[in-house]
């Protein structure tokens, strides 16, 4: 669905991005298919075509935030955001940041978390800004969206 709402069905950047990554079934628990994308770091050409997927789809968007959900989105995040000319912001499970946050609760497929970023990360309406979901559920990107929309 993702490929042919993006104008990348058939593109062999795709096959090459889902052959990279490992799929562990029942973990963390009985029922999940996890996908694990160390594997996907360790194919260069892979990890190359997963960053300029994403840079070629957001590089003329004025996007002036890409935030990364600890810590998939640390993997992706940054180099994502230096190609587009964007600042990056790590979202951190709790206690891991200094300082005063923000935080928000959300549900996973095998229980529930939290997620917190430094206040004054993001200005309030900063033009162009987006939250990038990197391989994570979607109750996490909606969980995001409830955090910066408090600023």
């Amino acid at each position: 669905m993702f490929a042919a709402e993006n104008g990348l069905k058939g593109d062999p950047r795709l096959e090459a991005i889902s052959a990279a990554i490992r799929v562990v079934p029942d973990f963390p628990k009985k029922g999940i298919m996890f996908q694990d994308i160390t594997t996907l770091l360790l194919d260069h050409k892979a990890f190359k075509h997963t960053i300029d997927i994403f840079v070629d789809r957001y590089r003329d968007m004025q996007i002036s935030v890409v935030a990364g959900v600890e810590a998939r989105g640390f993997l992706l995040g940054p180099s994502i955001a230096l190609a587009i000319g964007a600042k990056f912001i790590p979202l951190r499970k709790p206690g891991k940041l200094p300082g005063k946050v923000i935080s928000e609760s959300y549900e996973l497929e095998y229980g529930h978390d939290r997620l917190e970023m430094h206040v004054g990360t993001v200005e309030p309406r900063e033009p162009g800004s987006f939250r990038l979901r990197l391989f994570s559920p979607g109750r996490v990107h909606v969980s995001l969206l409830q955090v910066s929309s408090s600023l």
